[in-house]
């Protein structure tokens, strides 16, 4: 396939149609895709592994119609974002996002993470605490909750076996990749709830890993958050995380996640020096976003338009 090829492949895919828009805008020393829809007050929405901007088109119509401008990006390696050499690590992916509120020329925004998007939402409240208004979470324990989980609960470092997977070199990503990416499906598949994804859905997912050097770029967030648990610079990730999150705060999880188990993100308002709202969605797995999104918006809006979210 020539380099043209590859490029009509990556804007079949991630340039999908619909009531939004895209466009690329610039953060942190490289170039980000987002799409976006409305006007209001700034929504920036964060994705999780192992999917894209498309997993909250939902929530952005939703969004929009509510009277908010939402905004669903690319992560650094996924989608329509560039694929840089190095930069995967937490604390630089939390600067992609704050860097992104900047561009969109907005004071700040509420901050919707899923997964891995949660992950890095959770450590741009901490860093960046004036640039998030608000921080909603899905599927995703506060950073320090989920590596004292994977290292001390059995059950969750079962869970985890994916993550422990990917340490291997070059093989994950080929493994990812092979015959049309059918890992990604299983993993979609495995994770969700009774409410499985739809096979077009899937497919789309699957054609977005597929982009060269997608599959690399998604898993190096994963190695440096394994093989930095004993090097200086996890060590020290993991105490500037103790630092609390100043905003009010939606922890949003699916009872039936497989991944995340309910006990390692329950936690997690410890760490929230704020007004903090924890919703169990019943009979839901991993994306409750996807599995139920009229449920998970009407949640979302609603803590939005609370003047007193902490009731």
């Amino acid at each position: 396939m020539t380099a043209a090829d590859h490029a009509g492949a990556r804007s079949s895919v991630i340039l999908r149609e619909g009531p939004w828009t895209h466009r690329d805008v610039a953060a942190n020393g490289a170039r980000f895709h987002i799409a976006e829809m409305g006007d209001g007050p700034l929504v920036l929405l964060v994705h999780g592994f192992p999917q894209f901007w498309w997993t909250w088109r939902h929530q952005l119509t939703a969004l929009a119609d509510a009277g908010f401008r939402a905004v669903a990006m690319d992560l650094r390696g996924v989608g329509g974002s560039d694929r840089t050499p190095r930069g995967y690590d937490p604390a630089n992916l939390a600067l992609d996002i704050t860097g992104v509120i900047r561009s969109l020329g907005e004071p700040d925004a509420a901050l919707v993470g899923h997964d891995l998007g949660g992950y890095l939402s959770w450590t741009a409240a901490v860093m960046r605490p004036k640039l998030v208004r608000r921080l909603a979470v899905a599927s995703m324990p506060h950073p320090r909750s989920w590596r004292a989980a994977l290292l001390r609960d059995p059950r969750q470092t079962a869970a985890s076996a994916y993550i422990w997977g990917f340490q291997r070199p070059w093989l994950p990503e080929r493994h990812l990749v092979a015959d049309g990416a059918e890992t990604v499906g299983r993993l979609l598949r495995d994770w969700a709830g009774p409410r499985q994804p739809a096979p077009d859905d899937v497919a789309v997912y699957q054609r977005a890993m597929t982009i060269p050097s997608t599959a690399h770029c998604a898993i190096e967030p994963y190695r440096w958050l394994v093989r930095s648990i004993v090097r200086p610079d996890g060590i020290q990730f993991n105490r500037r995380m103790k630092r609390p999150v100043l905003v009010p705060t939606l922890h949003l999880h699916g009872s039936l996640d497989p991944v995340m188990r309910t006990r390692s993100s329950a936690g997690s308002g410890e760490y929230v020096e704020a007004p903090y709202r924890w919703r169990l969605f019943d009979g839901m797995g991993h994306f409750p976003h996807e599995e139920d999104p009229v449920a998970f918006s009407t949640e979302l809006i609603d803590w939005l338009r609370d003047p007193e979210p902490d009731r």
